[in-house]
């Protein structure tokens, strides 16, 4: 037995260090690694048993041909000679005929490593086919928090040490941010009030002081507010405002129009609550506010953002330890040239660009534009997690579509596949790692042989790169030599790292980086920008979300036994998480007559989805809630609850809108 250093591949803030137990062939045990600068070995129960994922009897194994109808799940062993062939022959044949505009790569965040996530778009751009533009989940709210501080650092979790007042708004940190949880708890027992603005508030509750239930979509009007009030009661830091910022005055005159009184009408928030609020924030010293992703996930997205990130500039806090706002760019890096991987000078011609969160539409042969007749699905499920289930649905069953999917298990977009080509776990391949929610960077290496005939992305793609003709040399090197190449050719995030920290990425590990300066103003104008003349509207101002015209706004939020549409290969995980849920609140559900386990539809003009009711307070007026990404051999009607969401981009990061629909509900 040996143990090995390892990092998390799956999509968290953290990139959790971890240590494999393996007997050469099979992982026999992980835990975490106690040398992990963030994590100290502390990892969520969905990777302590990480190797039954890894050797589940329920994983491809061989390249597959599809048997039967698409989307029935059948299929029949094949060679890889035959696989790689397959492939070549379809894309060839789409080159001639429509060329390069109707081959589309497809992937997102099952895998987060820096190689084999990226390492199809060389591929891709050597063979001139679409560009993906990958904004599914958070670029709202980092286009709203690049509009005011640019590229400054906010703060590091690590530093909320420093805090002494925290709001957690639209952060389900038990789902997402396991290890500041811990650091709130701590918080909390020293005495240091935690207030939570949420939608649902059904996790995260009992690890709060004080719960703010607010209308999905209407954040920026109680940002508004708040401002409102710091400054009608002379609680803003002016003379901060002043020095630091770019169109304060301007702005100040604006919010006189936001009182607590018109929010409470917007909110549903009451206006002596939001005037209470605002005093206990003016009063911390270093207030924290923690901001998540699923209150920027509207049309209105990346005016929330920004507003939030406006307020948490408002007491002057960002100008002590542990005042801010945490849960944006770190701005610890770049650590590696990133172009070294994806090798845009490849490309030759003026890339087609598919927005992730439209592929329905893009699979939809319409007139005067080239048709996709080639898809290459890797690291993503966009059946069970991208908007227009059943418009992708529709699409995926096209005969004159061609569809290659890398996989480890069966999921809902690969039963459509007319290819399955057997993909690798993280232990099975070399890689670096970068956190996106910390300042820290890792590596790690291969530990076990790949079982099978399974093969890592970056093999997959050397593979069809060669069978192609493309003699780049780019392609004929091992993952191994690349990440060599990267470490040699640091970016500025790893310049002048102390040698014990090369040797750590070297050998496989995890570093810390140091923290930004969060008062280094890395903005265009030095400056925060709270007036920004390169968008529209320049003045920032309470703009409503796209809702709809049925009664209940419906939100999708993260479980915190399966992550994505990851781990359902995992029985103990799914039996714990249980049921497609719908939680409601209970006036709501009153005059509906559902009561709490009722068979339920939740239904809109593009279909309807089967959930079982969990009726609770802890869900915003009418606002309904839908937990975690589900097979679809999970649900009652086959339907997930993405057939329920629109392909409408937000204003801010072209980003999904996931939470920006409206549903009404019946019992089943």
């Amino acid at each position: 037995m040996a143990t090995y250093k390892t990092i998390c591949p799956y999509d968290c803030p953290t990139t959790c260090g971890l240590l494999a137990e393996t007997s050469g062939h099979t992982i026999t045990k992980v835990k975490g690694d106690p040398d992990d600068p963030v994590t100290h070995g502390l990892i969520c129960h969905k990777m302590q048993r990480y190797e039954e994922s890894i050797h589940s009897p329920e994983r491809i194994l061989t390249p597959l041909k599809r048997a039967g109808d698409k989307g029935a799940g059948a299929f029949t062993p094949i060679s890889w000679d035959e696989a790689v062939d397959t492939i070549v022959t379809r894309w060839n044949r789409a080159l001639d005929e429509y060329g390069p505009d109707s081959i589309l790569p497809f992937y997102y965040s099952g895998v987060m490593s820096l190689i084999h996530r990226n390492c199809g778009d060389a591929l891709f751009n050597r063979m001139g086919a679409c560009s993906l533009i990958k904004t599914l989940c958070a670029s709202a709210k980092g286009a709203g928090y690049k509009a005011v501080m640019g590229k400054t650092g906010c703060l590091d979790p690590r530093e909320l040490a420093d805090s002494d007042f925290y709001i957690v708004w639209g952060s389900n940190m038990k789902a997402t941010r396991l290890h500041s949880m811990a650091d709130i708890v701590k918080a909390r027992k020293r005495g240091k009030p935690v207030v939570l603005i949420e939608a649902c508030a059904a996790d995260m509750a009992s690890y709060s002081d004080q719960v703010i239930l607010v209308t999905p979509g209407t954040d920026g009007a109680l940002a508004l507010a708040m401002m409102h009030v710091l400054l009608e009661e002379g609680l803003a830091d002016t003379d901060f405002l002043r020095r630091e910022t770019v169109g304060f005055d301007d702005f100040a005159k604006t919010l006189d129009a936001y009182t607590p009184d018109w929010a409470e009408g917007i909110t549903g928030v009451p206006a002596q609550t939001i005037i209470e609020l605002s005093r206990q924030y003016a009063a911390a010293k270093a207030p924290a506010i923690i901001l998540g992703s699923g209150n920027t996930r509207y049309a209105n997205g990346g005016m929330i953002a920004r507003l939030l990130t406006i307020l948490s500039t408002f007491t002057g806090a960002w100008g002590r330890p542990g005042g801010g706002l945490c849960g944006c760019s770190t701005g610890d890096g770049p650590y590696v040239d990133m172009d070294r991987i994806t090798r845009p000078d490849l490309r030759t011609n003026t890339a087609r660009k598919v927005n992730i969160n439209t592929l329905a539409s893009a699979l939809k042969d319409a007139e005067g534009v080239t048709p996709i007749r080639c898809l290459h699905v890797y690291a993503s499920n966009p059946v069970g997690s991208v908007a227009d289930q059943q418009g992708i649905r529709q699409g995926l069953l096209n005969p004159d579509l061609f569809t290659v999917v890398h996989e480890r298990f069966m999921t809902d977009t690969a039963r459509y596949a007319d290819i399955i080509l057997p993909a690798t776990f993280s232990v099975e391949q070399t890689d670096c790692y970068n956190s996106y929610g910390y300042c820290s960077f890792g590596s790690a290496h291969k530990v076990i042989p790949a079982p099978g005939e399974c093969k890592s992305n970056w093999n997959i793609f050397c593979l069809l790169a060669k069978a192609m003709g493309y003699d780049d040399a780019h392609f004929d090197r091992t993952e191994e030599h690349l990440l060599e190449e990267l470490l040699s050719n640091p970016m500025s995030g790893l310049q002048g790292i102390p040698k014990n920290q090369r040797e750590t990425l070297k050998n496989g590990g995890v570093i810390t980086t140091p923290f930004a300066d969060h008062t280094d103003w890395k903005t265009p104008t030095g400056k925060i920008e709270i007036v920004n003349t390169a968008l529209t509207p320049t003045m920032p101002c309470y703009q409503e979300n796209g809702g709809g015209h049925y009664p209940l706004r419906l939100i999708a939020v993260p479980s915190t036994e399966t992550l994505n549409s990851i781990f359902l290969e995992r029985d103990t995980l799914v039996e714990r998480r249980g049921e497609m849920t719908l939680a409601i609140h209970t006036e709501d559900a009153a005059q509906r007559d559902i009561a709490d386990g009722d068979s339920i539809l939740a239904f809109n003009d593009l279909g309807e989805v089967s959930f079982t009711a969990r009726v609770t307070p802890l869900v915003a007026r009418g606002a309904v809630a839908a937990v975690g990404v589900f097979d679809s051999r999970q649900s009652a009607n086959g339907n997930l609850v993405n057939t329920l969401h629109r392909e409408q981009l937000s204003d801010l990061g072209e980003a999904t809108t996931l939470n920006d629909h409206t549903v009404d509900i019946r019992k089943a």
